[in-house]
């Protein structure tokens, strides 16, 4: 089974826009209806959503990496300047598995990020 989409949630639809822009360097698209705001990313795949009630920031449940290649490190020192938390620096899986890292975004959501380096 592979992810078609994948949604993260977010209380202030502004600030997760500005974090996310800031440390993966990729635009979104505000999608506005209402109690209802969705940014969707650039490249596909994902959005940040907004709905009092339904999303829920969470450090709980599944968690979701994100492709950071070639390095996560660039993506990295970017967090805590833009708001974030490292929760796990990065380090290497394996050699055939490359790297990973985990972090806490502005909106409170545990996220992983992968890389070959």
């Amino acid at each position: 089974m592979k992810p078609t989409w994948i949604e993260i949630p977010a209380t202030d639809i502004q600030r997760a826009q500005t974090f996310y822009e800031t440390v993966f360097e990729e635009k979104t698209q505000l999608l506005d209806m209402g109690e209802f705001k969705m940014a969707i990313f650039t490249t596909g795949g994902f959005a940040l959503c907004q709905y009092p009630g339904v999303y829920k920031p969470s450090t709980d449940g599944v968690l979701v990496y994100l492709n950071a290649n070639p390095d996560l490190s660039s993506i990295l020192e970017k967090v805590t300047p833009a708001g974030g938390e490292i929760l796990i620096e990065k380090r290497q899986i394996s050699p055939e598995q490359g790297y990973m890292a985990v972090l806490l975004d502005t909106e409170g959501n545990r996220l992983g990020l992968r890389s070959k380096g």
